[in-house]
């Protein structure tokens, strides 16, 4: 598969190598440019790029970028894609934003807002980056950590859930993305390497402040 991967820092640079030792495709962009990429490009076989060039080129894109970067993006770029959303709102980096603050409105469909005609799916906001690089493991085996997935696009749902299969961890259906702000900081399966049975109950036990 190709898959573009927009941020190279921590989440973006633990799945550029995590995807391309599963032998995807990948293209990795950041804001300072593809320059500043070569040392992870000659680790990794990744390609670096543009933000653009990592949208059009790929089938699916992941975007690991602090909130207040996404409408910098070029939203042209992402339509028709289906964009992974592994950002979490920290209003203390990210500024006062007021729809999610004021409204209530869950980040990733503010995200959604910013890229018309994106096909956005919420994922790997809820893992530390070294056990999202060091801790998948095969399927079946005890401490498998599961990862929330949430999506109003079913097939774009079903491909995001396959990724998160194939990384090592069990992927499980966390509903619209409307419920997403089930999975954001300060719930209960944020941050907590919980196996599926556990980010279940996590989900249905999650409230907003």
């Amino acid at each position: 598969m190709k898959i573009g991967i927009i941020g190279s820092g921590h989440i973006g640079g633990a799945l550029t190598r995590r995807f391309t030792g599963l032998g995807h495709d990948v293209t990795v962009a950041n804001s300072r440019g593809p320059e500043t990429l070569k040392e992870l490009a000659g680790e990794t076989g990744a390609s670096a790029g543009t933000a653009e060039e990592a949208a059009t080129s790929s089938d699916v894109v992941v975007i690991a970028v602090p909130l207040r970067a996404v409408p910098d993006l070029p939203a042209a770029a992402f339509q028709n894609k289906i964009v992974v959303d592994a950002n979490n709102y920290y209003p203390q980096r990210d500024g006062r934003i007021a729809a999610i603050a004021d409204d209530g409105v869950t980040s990733s469909r503010w995200t959604a807002e910013q890229l018309p005609g994106a096909r956005v799916v919420k994922a790997f906001n809820t893992i530390y980056a070294g056990h999202l690089l060091e801790r998948g493991v095969p399927v079946g085996q005890a401490d498998r950590i599961a990862l929330p997935v949430a999506a109003d696009d079913a097939e774009a749902k079903q491909v995001v859930l396959g990724l998160v299969d194939e990384l090592g961890f069990d992927p499980v259906d966390a509903g619209a993305l409307d419920e997403s702000w089930r999975q954001e900081p300060g719930t209960p399966v944020y941050g907590a390497d919980r196996d599926a049975s556990g980010v279940r109950e996590g989900i249905a036990a999650a409230q907003r402040s």
